[in-house]
């Protein structure tokens, strides 16, 4: 398999679509930190990135200390980091606030909400992708903090987009299944934006998705990743791969800034957490699932990157105090 499959198959994902909207220039919103409303719109989710796919007409997204992005009909926007952000056509007298939209993830509502001035009307569909934390250090790495990808460029894309604008369209009839279907047609959205994304990276580019399209580093992190727990080393995995031991490493570390053997302690400890939290394994037990051989040198391995021993992380998460329960919003006007 190609290493973003690899990547995807390892970090627990979910999605939604959850707004669905006319407005009328001129129009404008502002959403705010996703982690600020991450434990509403999908509890226990690490890591949240808005997206805003645009069926209709224009907008502009903006986001601080970047460019602003101009949107058409078939664009969708990833705001990759969850960062505060805008998307308005027009000067609108004021910015309608994205989180009252909350409303509709507990509803299931996905009615047409419309709004605006009365101009030329945009139509859009809003979601989110939910992911775990060491997304960050897989496809998340490098990205901007907001792109936009076309998705009507060819048929798959045109079928994709029907298919939700299908799906969002029918999800007032309540027919079984309906939110199932609309969940994963989020996730296979997003994926399907990364693929267009680093399908259009210049060759320049660094970072993990343009190292995952490379033939030798997307190799190599497509093996490590499918066998975490294999005692690699840089000639083994050269070898794997059919390339020669300072090519990988001089492309590797070009990409993405690390040896390969680094980049495999750091996925280990990042499983080695997971685990933690999501199994009752002992330390030893999830040392050897990882690919260490004592638990002496996982304890060392594991404090170094989170700052506290195995044991003790896992305590920690245990007795985290968890933000639930809905918050408070005005209706959108």
């Amino acid at each position: 398999m190609d290493a973003l499959s690899e990547a995807l198959n390892t970090v627990r994902m979910t999605g939604a679509i959850f707004f669905n909207a006319e407005f009328t220039a001129p129009w404008g919103f502002a959403e705010p930190y996703a982690h600020k409303i991450a434990h509403v719109l999908a509890p226990g989710i690490e890591r949240l990135v808005p997206y805003h796919l645009v069926t209709e007409g224009e907008a502009v997204a903006r986001i601080e200390g970047a460019p602003d992005l101009s949107l058409t009909a078939g664009d969708i926007v990833i705001v990759p980091h969850g960062d505060p952000h805008r998307l308005f056509r027009g000067s609108p007298a004021r910015l309608l606030d994205g989180g009252a939209w909350l409303e509709n993830v507990f509803s299931g509502d996905l009615s047409v909400t419309r709004c605006g001035g009365g101009g030329a009307a945009t139509r859009f569909i809003c979601g989110y992708f939910g992911c775990e934390r060491h997304a960050d250090r897989l496809f998340l790495a490098g990205l901007p903090s907001l792109f936009k990808v076309s998705i009507r460029s060819d048929a798959a894309g045109r079928w994709l987009e029907s298919s939700i604008q299908h799906l969002v369209s029918e999800a007032e009839c309540k027919r079984p299944g309906g939110t199932v279907l609309l969940s994963k047609m989020a996730e296979a959205l997003f994926i399907e934006t990364l693929r267009r994304y680093m399908e259009q990276l210049p060759p320049e580019q660094t970072g993990w998705l343009a190292g995952a399209r490379d033939p030798v580093v997307g190799g190599a992190l497509a093996a490590l990743h499918r066998n975490p727990h294999h005692r690699w080393t840089v000639e083994n995995l050269a070898a794997e791969i059919g390339a020669s031991r300072s090519s990988l490493n001089d492309r590797f570390t070009r990409f993405l800034g690390e040896s390969p053997l680094a980049y495999l302690v750091r996925w280990r400890l990042q499983l080695a957490a997971r685990l933690l939290q999501t199994t009752q394994k002992t330390v030893m037990q999830l040392a050897l699932d990882v690919g260490y051989e004592s638990e002496a040198a996982f304890n060392r391995a594991f404090k170094r990157e989170f700052g506290l021993p195995p044991a003790q992380y896992r305590r920690k998460l245990a007795g985290s105090d968890r933000p639930a329960g809905p918050c408070s919003s005005p209706n959108v006007g």
